[in-house]
């Protein structure tokens, strides 16, 4: 059965990227090996999570195989097929069909982190600052906001981070996804 829903999902997806390539800006969706390593350093009891860009909830699974309960869980997308798929996949979690600017919506307090699918590299910077302004009203003191790129440097530009007061980690570089992809933490720096 799970191996039928993967081939529905995956099928989704690129049926999704045919016809909403604006939306979707990625080849294939994200391996195991990427969504493990996006939530790795992420730990249940420190709270809950904004999944932005959720898709098909390949990240919202590695979530919930690293300990999280679905009602920790906030999912965003803006494809109205991705969001039926999460509401019955994950039936227990938050799903929001809402641009990721409006996370405020989010209905979790004692928010650790934000995930981030989104294809940040696309967006317009003006989008991208109010996304990471919003990220950092919604998280808890110390929170992180976690994106992938598929670029060589953080998706994030550095003047954006400057405005924001901003830093930014590399994590690692996931060599074994289609494309490779790096994993970036950027965290609130203390002034």
């Amino acid at each position: 059965m799970l191996m039928l829903e993967n081939k529905h999902h995956h099928k989704l997806f690129l049926e999704q990227l045919r016809s909403r390539p604006h939306e979707i800006a990625a080849l294939a969706p994200s391996s195991r090996a990427l969504c493990d390593k996006m939530v790795e350093r992420l730990r249940p009891n420190f709270g809950n999570v904004i999944e932005l860009g959720a898709g098909t909830g390949k990240i919202t699974e590695s979530l919930l195989s690293h300990g999280f309960s679905q009602n920790q869980l906030a999912l965003f997308d803006i494809n109205e097929r991705f969001c039926k798929i999460l509401k019955t996949s994950f039936p227990k979690s938050y799903v929001i069909q809402m641009s990721a600017e409006d996370l405020r919506m989010a209905p979790l307090l004692n928010v650790q982190a934000i995930v981030s699918g989104l294809p940040m590299l696309s967006l317009k910077k003006d989008l991208q600052e109010k996304i990471l302004n919003e990220a950092f009203k919604k998280l808890k003191s110390g929170g992180v906001f976690i994106q992938y790129t598929y670029g060589l440097k953080p998706p994030i530009s550095r003047k954006i981070r400057q405005r924001l007061n901003l830093s930014a980690k590399l994590i690692s570089p996931v060599l074994n996804n289609l494309p490779p992809a790096r994993v970036y933490e950027f965290r609130k720096t203390i002034i």
